[in-house]
């Protein structure tokens, strides 16, 4: 057996029953937006949310376990958790991955909490495969992590229309060096630091505390801070950076856009979506369009990777090729050979 590959051995995934439909969203914007105009413009039916218990961190260990269940994998196994989990979560300074660390019975594992927002998942991958190759007491990396970001959404603000999609759920995939199965090759990430602060919760830090006089506010306060800027920018640097990241990814995986056989990719704006897979050469079976769930962060590419799976897409021998982009900006792309070598 190679020790110079690292595989899926499998993965896992946490949604809440609980959604909210188009309609319903529609109504929370004071009649700014029609279902209509959701449902094909930004291009949701429904999509979850969380339930009383759906903690960012108990969602993620959720999708920890599912994951165990699915692999029949042992937890003591485990010798990293890479815990892509939403700063968002039910405690305040405490460490998600050292909560689901607890929560699986991976007692002989230290954990992490790594973030890129919706890159963290690519970005995680990347460090597990690294860390993987690199240290040879590590053969087992599990990276996981739940999403609720929605909950500081304001739908009466036009101005966020961009993440009324904001959805949640988590996953969780497990990698392990010398694997023979789903191997994870190239990834390639770019961020852009002059984005970073064009988006993000107004109220809640150090620079703008939650007090008693915005409280109603606070918790409603995530805002594109500086829209013009961000718009204009993503116009002009979104779409390169994604194909770049999805071009050197290939390349460093020996591959080129010819051989994407599926394109597990997040839920954005159906127009962007259909000009994506034009410009990739791909069809509309190559992919799906995560309309009924929404946007789950960093989540999507594995909620994809199983929905290409049960729906026959993704067939032993697929490439599929992972991409995402995340506030602050960020942009990744992985690139996934699917089942046995």
């Amino acid at each position: 057996m190679s020790e110079n590959t690292v595989g899926l051995v499998g993965y896992g995934l946490y949604i809440p029953k609980t959604t909210i439909s188009a309609a319903e969203v529609a109504a929370a914007t004071g009649g700014k937006w029609t279902e209509k105009a959701i449902r094909e413009k930004l291009g949701f039916d429904q999509k979850s949310i969380p339930g009383p218990d759906d903690g960012t961190q108990e969602m993620g260990a959720r999708a920890g376990l599912d994951c165990l269940a699915r692999t029949g994998y042992d937890p003591m196994k485990i010798d990293v958790i890479l815990c892509i989990g939403e700063e968002w979560k039910e405690y305040p300074l405490t460490t998600s991955g050292i909560y689901i660390q607890e929560r699986i019975g991976a007692r002989n594992a230290w954990a992490i909490d790594v973030q890129q927002r919706c890159c963290s998942l690519l970005a995680a991958m990347k460090m597990a495969k690294d860390m993987l190759l690199a240290d040879p007491d590590v053969r087992s990396i599990m990276v996981v992590g739940g999403y609720r970001n929605g909950d500081h959404v304001d739908f009466s603000n036009s101005t966020m229309s961009m993440m009324f999609n904001l959805a949640a759920g988590a996953c969780a995939v497990i990698l392990e060096r010398g694997a023979r199965k789903n191997l994870l090759l190239g990834t390639h990430v770019i961020t852009d630091g002059s984005l970073a602060r064009d988006a993000g919760c107004r109220i809640g830090g150090t620079v703008a505390p939650i007090t008693s006089e915005n409280l109603a506010q606070a918790y409603k306060s995530l805002d594109l801070l500086d829209p013009e800027h961000m718009k204009n920018r993503l116009n002009d640097v979104s779409m390169p950076n994604w194909f770049q990241c999805i071009d050197r990814a290939l390349e460093k995986s020996k591959l080129t856009r010819k051989d994407i056989g599926y394109l597990a990719v997040l839920h954005f704006k159906p127009s962007m979506h259909k000009s994506l897979l034009e410009q990739l050469g791909l069809r509309e079976d190559q992919t799906t369009y995560l309309r009924d769930y929404g946007h789950i962060g960093q989540i999507d590419q594995v909620l994809s990777l199983h929905l290409g799976l049960e729906a026959g897409k993704i067939k032993p021998g697929t490439v599929v090729c992972m991409i995402a982009a995340g506030i602050g900006y960020a942009w990744a792309a992985s690139v996934v050979r699917w089942g046995e070598l």
